[in-house]
């Protein structure tokens, strides 16, 4: 894979911009986005409504920075340009209407964003000065903007210019500021907002008081975290062991997974349903999943649910994870892409669409660089560096 170790990258929002003394860097190394399965809606970005078992370019484009899949398409170009394609029900792709798009179209004509988040009827960006933005499905007030109102175009969550990270579940909206703290807002039924209450929230509620928050994800009915010492917490809905305690009862409030300090990554994902499986990586690159397993999504060769980690395989060469919507996929070291479970849509991207409960590679390729930062559905997408 090539070594893109002495190009610019995007350490915060807030780095990103600097003095204003300097051009500014590349969002991340210059990629291709390749996009298979459920083609509904456009959802692809291929000018069509197909559906793919296999990975397809979309366009020509290689100036791709950061990509987000599901029945929305979103995505962020080196030049920080924001785009959108797909499903548009709710007024998710931003463009200010309802109508749907299969191919990419840019959102408004600013180069300032920085980052971009979504959940199927809903969408999150950040800017390169730290402001917060959302639009779409508002029905439980995951827009942070203090009402249940829709908008079909980025409307600003507050004032603050400190916003690092932002996580979207279905109907919930987790964020990071530059200072290490968790906010949240929208739905609260299982305590998926982690402020030890199962109150709906319309604006942004701090979690807790630490300011050692490093990582966020969410999904349909829980919410998982890194902190900046390795370890792991989650909250909200356990019903399927998803939060890694040893049980299924739901937590309000974060409670830490296990005792260990030397975790790297961590991503929740969820079916249609809400029922939920996370995975990690270890520091050791050692991939580990907790949680449902209904179609093989944890990787162990069973379809039996686990509410502890439990270790996949005996690799120590995972990088990168994305748990979507019945499936999982990773990324190795040495380039190549990995996916399991559910493939009935051909979202495995393996050219079929069998179901498999362990890790199989996809393609030959060498040279994936990035999956989804967040991702819903079944239509997958990733980069891959040119």
């Amino acid at each position: 894979m090539p070594n893109y170790s002495g190009k610019w990258r995007l350490p915060t929002v807030m780095q990103a911009e600097g003095a204003g003394t300097w051009p500014k860097p590349p969002l991340g190394v210059p990629s291709a986005v390749w996009a298979w399965g459920n083609g509904n809606y456009g959802a692809l970005g291929l000018g069509n409504t197909t559906s793919y078992s296999s990975p397809v370019q979309v366009g020509a484009l290689t100036d791709w920075a950061i990509v987000v899949s599901g029945t929305t398409g979103l995505a962020v170009k080196n030049d920080r340009t924001l785009w959108s394609w797909g499903s548009n029900g709710n007024g998710e792709l931003g463009n200010g209407n309802t109508t749907n798009t299969s191919s990419p179209v840019q959102v408004g004509a600013l180069t300032t964003w920085a980052t971009v988040g979504g959940n199927e009827t809903w969408s999150a960006a950040i800017k390169s000065d730290g402001t917060l933005w959302t639009w779409g499905n508002n029905y439980s007030g995951q827009l942070g903007l203090g009402n249940t109102t829709y908008y079909s175009s980025p409307v600003q969550v507050g004032a603050l210019t400190d916003w690092s990270e932002v996580a979207c579940g279905v109907k919930n909206l987790l964020a990071i500021k530059t200072d290490g703290t968790i906010w949240a807002c929208g739905r609260n039924t299982y305590g998926e907002l982690g402020d030890g209450s199962t109150t709906d929230r319309s604006s942004p509620v701090q979690i807790g008081a630490l300011t050692t928050w490093s990582k966020i994800t969410c999904t349909g009915r829980f919410a998982m975290a890194l902190k900046t010492d390795g370890t792991i917490w989650g909250w909200g809905r356990n019903d399927s062991g998803g939060l890694g305690q040893g049980n299924t009862t739901d937590y309000s409030s974060p409670v830490q997974v296990g005792a260990l300090t030397t975790w790297s990554k961590v991503r929740a994902g969820s079916d249609s349903g809400g029922a939920g499986w996370t995975m990690a990586i270890k520091t050791d690159g050692t991939l580990w999943c907790w949680g449902r397993n209904n179609y093989g999504q944890l990787g162990v060769g069973n379809k039996d649910a686990n509410s502890s980690p439990v270790q996949v395989g005996a690799l120590t060469t995972w990088s990168k994870i994305a748990p979507v919507q019945k499936s999982s996929y990773a990324l190795k070291t040495d380039g190549t892409l990995w996916s399991w479970a559910d493939g009935g849509d051909g979202q495995l991207g393996l050219g079929n669409t069998t179901s498999y409960s362990s890790p199989k590679q996809v393609g030959a390729l060498t040279t994936w660089g990035a999956l989804p930062i967040a991702a819903s559905g079944i239509s997958q997408m990733a980069l891959i560096p040119v």
